[in-house]
């Protein structure tokens, strides 16, 4: 079952991240896509308050299951886990969790932006009575 969890947890955590960085592309994706967004950012934020800033539930989640699997070597962030995965080495958590952050806050500007677009058209396109 742990072993489920663990291919699991990868893949819907790493499926989130491409939808928060793609997601804004399709039109009927776009509002959950900034639902999504601004959930991990209050996640990294405001739960990071308390739980140590980029707070993730899902990647606490993930590290308890690989801690029982007996992985224990583990970055402090998934993202770092991902990229030293593909990258095959050890790159710094301080650039990691820089690039993670500017890419966060793209995805969030450009979602807004198109969110509100589509919005105004959708209002403007309304019959008025």
């Amino acid at each position: 079952m742990l072993i489920l969890l663990n291919k699991f947890f990868f893949i819907f955590h790493s499926g989130m991240i491409v939808f928060i960085l793609f997601g804004w592309a399709w039109k009927k994706a776009r509002p959950a896509n900034l639902v999504v967004i601004l959930l991990t950012a209050f996640s990294w934020f405001v739960l990071g308050i308390w739980y140590g800033y980029g707070y993730c539930p899902s990647t606490d989640w993930h590290w308890r299951v690989r801690s029982k699997l007996g992985i224990r070597d583990l970055p402090e962030s998934y993202t770092k886990f991902l990229v030293d995965s593909f990258a095959g080495g050890d790159i710094s958590q301080r650039v990691v969790d820089i690039a993670t952050l500017i890419l966060l806050l793209s995805a969030l500007a450009i979602s807004l932006t198109l969110n509100i677009r589509d919005w105004r058209r959708k209002r403007k396109d309304r019959p008025s009575f």
